[in-house]
């Protein structure tokens, strides 16, 4: 397994310092959305050229960091014909990148029918399924093209919220250029996260052949809902989603989420601990202990 981190967690920063930063952590790799993380790219002027991609590549090679996840988070439910087709646009030009980047997996969650990402109950519903299934078979058709993977993350909140729907979408789509980006904690809510080990199990069960990357945080359940937090921080059941990752993904790349450089190191000296070879055995159920309810 390979520790990283979001590379926006720390900052926006030009490449080659963003890589010095990150390095200096302990971590040999990344996900890197662009807009957030590179100073001096501008937002809302697309995706960047194949030079630029080329640059940043190198400045963080030189720096021990490999890229592992492009991120292009976009809404593939969004109830805007035309925004939905901008989005997936964008989208196809970092898959087009990919290579330049140094990277194979461009990253997005699902998104929900509205427009600001929140939940609308249709999310659960057969259009939005068929619509957000529709694109990503789109995007599918150009990563066949350029060798790259589509990064799909479920969320409970949008319309792909579940490992069994996610399921449904891989053979929907039928693509072995669309994989999944397992984020344990998105899963959850306050109904369902008493049953996260059933749940982390039937990820590696539906999912295991096609999961890409592991997001690591943790989660607190606080009134009114679900809160992430800093991994090592909370309620989530390492000791088994990491035997489970180590038996079926071992060169996973595990991306930590929800960090900031002033606290990091006590999620890198948590997460180190799952990482040297051990048996079932010696991981077991190492719960964590909450810190907080």
């Amino acid at each position: 397994m390979n520790l990283g981190v979001r590379a926006h967690d720390f900052g926006r920063w030009p490449a080659g310092e963003l890589g010095r930063r990150i390095r200096a952590k302990g971590f040999s790799c990344v996900q890197l959305a662009p807009p957030k993380a590179l100073a001096g790219f501008d937002a809302g002027g697309g995706a960047p050229t194949a030079e630029t991609a080329a640059q940043v590549r190198a400045a963080l090679d030189a720096e021990g960091i490999r890229i592992a996840v492009l991120g292009c988070y976009i809404n593939l439910a969004d109830p805007d014909g035309d925004r939905r087709r901008a989005q997936r646009q964008r989208f196809q030009d970092y898959l087009r990148l990919a290579r330049d980047f140094g990277c194979r997996v461009v990253g997005t969650e699902t998104g929900s029918l509205n427009a600001d990402y929140s939940f609308h109950p249709g999310n659960r519903g057969e259009d939005a399924f068929r619509t957000v299934a529709a694109g990503v078979r789109e995007l599918a058709a150009v990563a066949e093209q350029t060798g790259a993977w589509v990064g799909i993350e479920g969320v409970e909140r949008y319309v792909i919220s579940d490992n069994r729907r996610m399921r449904r979408l891989l053979d929907d789509v039928g693509s072995d250029h669309v994989r999944v980006i397992l984020d344990p904690v998105n899963l959850l809510s306050p109904e369902n996260h008493a049953r996260q080990d059933d749940i982390i199990r039937e990820a590696f069960d539906l999912l295991g052949d096609r999961i890409a990357i592991l997001h690591a945080k943790d989660f607190v359940v606080e009134t009114g809902g679900i809160r992430a937090v800093l991994a090592g921080q909370g309620r989530l059941n390492y000791g088994l989603l990491m035997e489970l990752a180590r038996a079926r993904r071992p060169d996973i790349d595990v991306l930590m989420e929800d960090t900031e450089p002033a606290t990091v190191d006590q999620g890198v000296r948590f997460l180190r601990g799952f990482l040297p070879a051990a048996g079932p055995a010696a991981m077991g159920d190492q719960r964590t202990a909450p810190r907080s309810a």
